[in-house]
């Protein structure tokens, strides 16, 4: 599982977040495309390549021309709610977790400003201004995270700053309200500087998506990113790094259950049915033990390892189309490989690959059946000879 850590040693923000993810590895390109989608207009995105103490990293900059002029959202609004940016990503075609995660980040913003202000979520205004870099930030953070593959986010003891900021709301203390209600049951960190390190959008998403951690989590770094400030701060770099790298903490695991019964007075042209019929009700996994019954007679275990939610369909097969009067079931816990599909070029086509990793290293590949079956058909070649070819090849070389 590739997972990545915000190391928040100069705070984080928005456009910090940004900015590491771009330093670390994101297409500026294809963040872009990806924002396009949501149809908002009236600001350009850009990035370059700067210092802070002397550190390099990556500054993205969210850039307005007209911050004083009309509203440039659907509906020239001049103060944008929550319901409003809402409508704005989920009418997007954006992928659906890109989606629901910038959502939810505004949900939680929204929620802690309700509470600030004395106001109900939907009542909540963000100015246009303030809106439009908040959606940018918040949206490309998801966006983010999708496109490089991080399934799980974990961020360092965050520190705040001090001091005074001067806002929409006049002269605020630093941690600013909203940033303070959003780091509640947050570990900080203290630090003297009298500036603003962790704005509210920085904190929305960090606690929003990730897991706060007093260390760096056990991982096989594979990549690492800089993602810069608007301030060259001399006392300590401004900048928030990414470390990005694969899970080495646990093996995976779920639970499911074992469902079995005893049959003794089928045919094996119905039994195969049977289990065809349980694939596709769910069942991972199906299969026959032969077993000696009563009287002497031979008879058969069906059994099928099944998730939770497919349980009750699982259970319909047995009763349906079976000649059981019962089952018997348990919970097991299976330990499994991390899994994923990668397609691989070989000597004779194209063929998707089944790897299966333990933290990080991988353990078992193997060929896809469906591909080895369209090949020896096209080829008029054995099967046997295919799963022979593709697993000299791979013994031959290092492919992954």
């Amino acid at each position: 599982m590739k997972i990545a850590y915000f190391d928040c040693f100069s705070g984080v923000s928005g456009d910090m977040i940004l900015g590491a993810f771009v330093d670390a590895g994101l297409e500026i390109h294809l963040l872009i495309t990806e924002l396009e989608k949501l149809h908002l207009h009236g600001y350009e995105l850009s990035c370059e390549k700067v210092k802070r103490a002397g550190i390099a990293g990556t500054k993205v900059y969210v850039n307005i021309p007209e911050r004083h002029g009309h509203s440039h959202t659907a509906g020239h609004m001049h103060h944008l709610t929550f319901p409003d940016i809402r409508l704005i990503i989920e009418k997007s075609r954006l992928h659906q977790q890109i989606k629901d995660n910038g959502i939810k980040i505004f949900h939680r913003l929204a929620a802690v400003e309700a509470e600030i202000h004395g106001t109900s979520i939907e009542e909540v205004h963000f100015h246009e201004v303030g809106a439009i870099d908040s959606i940018v930030d918040i949206v490309g953070a998801a966006i983010g995270l999708h496109l490089l593959g991080i399934e799980k986010l974990y961020f360092s003891p965050v520190p705040t700053g001090s001091g005074y900021i001067k806002c929409e709301h006049g002269v605020l203390p630093v941690p600013a309200p909203a940033t303070a209600g959003l780091l509640k049951n947050q570990l900080l960190k203290s630090v003297a500087i009298e500036k603003e390190l962790t704005t509210p959008t920085g904190a929305a998403i960090v606690t929003t998506l990730g897991e706060g951690l007093k260390t760096m989590p056990k991982m096989k770094v594979l990549t690492i990113g800089y993602g810069a400030g608007s301030i060259d701060n001399p006392e300590v770099p401004n900048l928030l790094r990414i470390v990005i790298g694969e899970d080495t903490q646990r093996q995976e695991s779920d639970e499911v259950w074992v469902v079995e019964t005893n049959i003794d007075n089928m045919t094996g042209e119905i039994m195969g049915y049977v289990m065809d019929r349980l694939f596709s009700a769910g069942a991972v996994d199906a299969y026959f033990t032969p077993v000696q019954m009563k009287k002497g007679r031979p008879g058969i275990i069906i059994s099928a390892i099944v998730p939770e939610k497919h349980l009750l369909s699982v259970e319909a097969v047995l009763f349906n189309q079976t000649t059981t009067f019962g089952i018997r079931k348990y919970k097991a816990v299976r330990s499994i490989l991390s899994r994923e599909v990668k397609e691989y070029e070989s000597s004779l086509g194209k063929i998707r690959m089944k790897i299966g990793s333990l933290n990080g290293d991988i353990k078992n590949i193997s060929p896809e059946y469906e591909d080895c079956k369209r090949i020896a058909e096209e080829r008029h070649i054995p099967l046997k000879h295919v799963y022979t070819i593709i697993t000299k090849e791979l013994d031959t070389f290092n492919h992954f």
